[in-house]
């Protein structure tokens, strides 16, 4: 089949679900699909061959879990059971006579990445290239990455898959109804960084069904260049008779895609609890039609993965994490105290900063190990997006490789060999890109001249394959106490280059005032001059509220903040913190860093382990974990809860909460002073379930309002959970399920614990969980979050 001739050009047609189509057929609770390719070949040919009668144009292999992490708990290899499925495939599409393509698939890998969780970017990495390699040398025609929830992920993914084959990629993620992935993930971010990236195709798949799906995916083809894919649940699962039952039929599954086939989409199969009835009516509807042409909104965006930034509007950049003239920065990298650094990202986005602008280079240091470093940290606990500043391209390779989301690299210039020499890694992750108006001559004098680097840079730019809308042209802030006429030239660089070349501009503000007195003053008028003639990300100090103010006020002038809500907003936060505009970051930095409690919120865990050492002088340790670590914990989940934060950051705080507490068992060990363990808890994945992601976010966050987690692992049998319930007389046991296969195996734990430990109340959670499911299998508790099982700890301790 001719894929990629007819992609986004013909509609075609995945399959359907396997899983929920082996359990139909016997698969029992906990067994591993993957196995089924060796064990029971035939029954998984007689599958792809049922789908291929029904009119599926792409076979999807069974190898969702057949990773290296998963494949440890059976007997199999990856090589062996990706070999065997693709073989299954193959033989499927020659003994039907029916002309398919065979998809490579690969899931999510079952744990968290860092910094969430423990595994490493390239041990991610590592693992589905090791899936590639197996998967090309099988014969694969394509690769399809599915059900991932977090953007870092789908990179490593597509990443592996890029570099280690030639074959087409397809890339779904995962989405709750609210628009987010269980990592907080936005579609924005996802399409930024996706077709960043080079992905052939793109969208959504499992989760919902496809109505509830069908906004989201609206919002994709919107937003979207490539090829669009849904491939949705039939519904949520319910229990009926203690079996999982998927509710939608064939013909109500199919309205919405008629519907949305209509607006643009490309690709369409289905997930968990279809079937080829499912894939039949598709293909009598939709086969072989053409896709409807559609308009696709054009943005410049960058992004973190829960918060992308429109390039097109006025942004400001954080100018602060640059050590140029600050010896306390200096040393703060020369002695790794990435902290330091961190609290000052966090004062530049709590101040209105829209990027970040990264640069910590000294020539005394390992500027790359500690760019990767930094950039982890930082999207710990921040989630606004970076701007890459370095003039080393092997840092700028590593800083991108490393970042998640869609970074701005800062910078490039005329020079052939610098634009040679990092435009390849621009283009290859997808970054938009600062060009500077200088070339191996320097500066020129002139508008004119500048403008013509800028033009240069922008033609070659062009050659790489970088668009437009990801170039940033510095036509370059010069001094007014040394070069005056120079800084008109500047402003008509800026001018001229906004208009005759249609890229996005930016400046170092506060360069200007070099050496004069009152620069605030100069700063703030070259500002205004700059944004009036097209300015976009102007790089100025967020902590300076008249810049921030003359920022907004441009925003009202230029007709950007239509109503002027967001100037009325700042100007009353303005007012109400300090009444007056210095005083303002004064009061800031006297209180907020010093307070444990803040500390916490923003995830600032070296220091915690500081301010609770200080608290610990006044306070008994029990007092500050009641005054101190559980209220910061309680506002940190009610932000996650309005969608105000995401996982990364909750699980930050929830890091920085254990540094307070090891300072507090040490003071305990010393003194003698008893136990501030609030009771046990009992944490386990039930048998036959292999992940433990929803589990292990639970129980760091349940350590941290001072539970102690006894924590079982995951794929643990009933006989374990009640032995050691009993064994320690708990009060509260948590169970986690995320397949809907392992759902029967919870209900079988349930009820062996009621038997032998009546008083034992029992919570419940997971991704195929909900409260009726609870309610089935007669669990007190429903827990659909660390949020809520934290609230279902108190009640049962406190």
């Amino acid at each position: 089949m001719e894929l990629k001739a007819r992609l986004g050009k013909e509609v075609i047609l995945f399959d359907g679900a396997m899983g929920t189509v082996l359990q139909q057929r016997g698969l029992k609770a906990g067994d591993v699909p993957e196995k089924l390719n060796i064990e029971k070949s035939k029954e998984i040919i007689d599958i792809h061959k049922s789908y291929l009668k029904a009119g599926a144009e792409i076979l999807t292999t069974n190898t969702f879990g057949a990773n290296a992490l998963k494949m440890e708990e059976i007997d199999y290899s990856v090589e062996e059971v990706i070999s065997a499925a693709v073989e299954n495939a193959r033989k499927a599409v020659v003994e039907s006579g029916i002309e398919a393509a065979v998809a490579l698939d690969m899931g999510p890998l079952g744990e968290l990445l860092e910094p969430m969780g423990s595994l490493t970017f390239d041990e991610a990495y590592n693992l589905y290239q090791q899936q590639v390699l197996v998967g090309v040398e099988a014969g694969a025609d394509l690769i399809h990455i599915e059900t991932i929830a977090d953007l870092y992920e789908a990179r490593a993914a597509v990443l592996a898959a890029k570099e280690n084959s030639n074959l087409p990629v397809f890339c779904t993620l995962t989405f709750e109804e609210d628009g987010r992935t269980f990592t907080g993930g936005s579609i924005r971010s996802m399409i930024s960084v996706l077709e960043g990236l080079g992905v052939d195709g793109i969208g959504l798949n499992c989760s919902l069904g496809p109505e509830k799906l069908e906004p989201l995916v609206e919002e994709v083809l919107q937003y979207s260049k490539l090829p669009v894919i849904l491939q949705a649940n039939a519904g949520l699962p319910v229990m009926e008779n203690g079996e999982t039952v998927f509710k939608i039929s064939p013909a109500e599954y199919f309205k919405p895609l008629a519907r949305l086939y209509e607006k643009g989409l490309a690709v369409i199969g289905g997930c968990c609890g279809t079937n080829e009835e499912f894939i039949s009516l598709i293909a009598e509807n939709l086969k072989n039609k053409k896709v409807k042409e559609r308009e696709v909104i054009k943005e410049s965006l960058v992004c973190s993965p829960s918060q992308s930034v429109d390039l097109a509007g006025v942004n400001v950049v954080g100018e602060r994490i640059n050590p140029t003239g600050k010896a306390a920065f200096k040393d703060a990298l020369r002695n790794g105290d990435l902290d330091y650094i961190l609290k000052v990202a966090v004062e530049e986005v709590d101040a209105g900063a829209n990027i970040l602008d990264v640069n910590i280079g000294l020539p005394d240091i390992d500027e790359k190990e500690i760019m990767v470093r930094l950039i982890k940290e930082l999207q710990g606990i921040l989630d606004v997006p970076l701007q890459i500043d370095s003039s080393d391209p092997e840092v700028i390779e590593a800083a991108l490789r490393y970042y998640n989301g869609t970074a701005i690299v800062n910078s490039v210039n005329g020079e052939a060999e610098v634009l040679e020499k990092t435009l390849p890694a621009v283009k290859k992750y997808g970054a938009a890109v600062i060009g500077l108006t200088m070339d191996d001559n320097g500066i020129p004098d002139t508008a004119a001249g500048r403008f013509a680097v800028a033009e240069r840079i922008v033609n070659k730019a062009a050659e790489f394959g970088i668009s437009r809308d990801k170039i940033i042209i510095d036509c370059l802030t010069l001094t007014a106490s040394a070069q005056q006429e120079g800084v008109k030239e500047t402003l008509k660089a800026l001018n001229m280059v906004k208009e005759k070349l249609g890229v996005k501009t930016t400046l170092g503000v506060s360069n200007v005032s070099f050496g004069l007195p009152a620069r605030p003053v100069l700063n703030r008028t070259f500002l205004s001059i700059a944004l009036y003639q097209g300015l976009n990300l102007p790089i100025i100090d967020p902590n300076d509220n008249e810049m921030m103010a003359a920022v907004k006020a441009a925003a009202v002038l230029n007709n950007i903040d239509q109503g002027a809500a967001d100037y009325i907003e700042y100007m009353a936060e303005t007012e109400n913190k300090s009444g007056s505009a210095n005083s303002a970051k004064e009061i800031k930095n006297e209180s907020e860093e010093k307070d444990l409690q803040s500390v916490i919120i923003k995830g600032l865990k070296s220091e915690a382990a500081r301010l609770t050492e200080a608290v610990l002088k006044e306070k008994k340790a029990i007092e500050v974990v009641n005054e101190y670590l559980i209220p910061a914990l309680d506002i940190v989940g009610e932000r996650y809860e309005k969608g105000e934060i995401f996982l990364p950051q909750l699980v930050q705080s929830a890091e920085t909460v254990k540094e307070a507490f090891a300072v507090l068992k040490a003071e305990m060990a010393r003194t003698g002073g008893g136990d501030i363990s609030k009771g046990k808890i009992i944490m386990a994945t039930v048998k036959g379930d292999v992940h433990d992601i929803g589990k292990n976010i639970v129980k760091t966050v349940l350590e941290n309002y001072g539970y102690q987690i006894i924590d079982l692992g995951k794929n643990v049998n009933i006989k374990e959970i009640v032995s050691t319930v009993k064994e320690n007389k708990i009060k509260l046991l948590g169970l986690s399920a995320l397949m809907t296969t392992t759902v029967k195996n919870m209900e079988k734990t349930i009820k062996k614990v009621r038997e032998i430990c009546p008083e034992t109340k029992i919570m419940v959670g997971g991704a195929v969980l909900t409260a009726d499911y609870a309610d089935m299998i007669e669990a007190d508790f429903y827990a659909r979050d660390a949020k809520e099982a934290a609230e279902i700890a108190k009640q049962i301790f406190e």
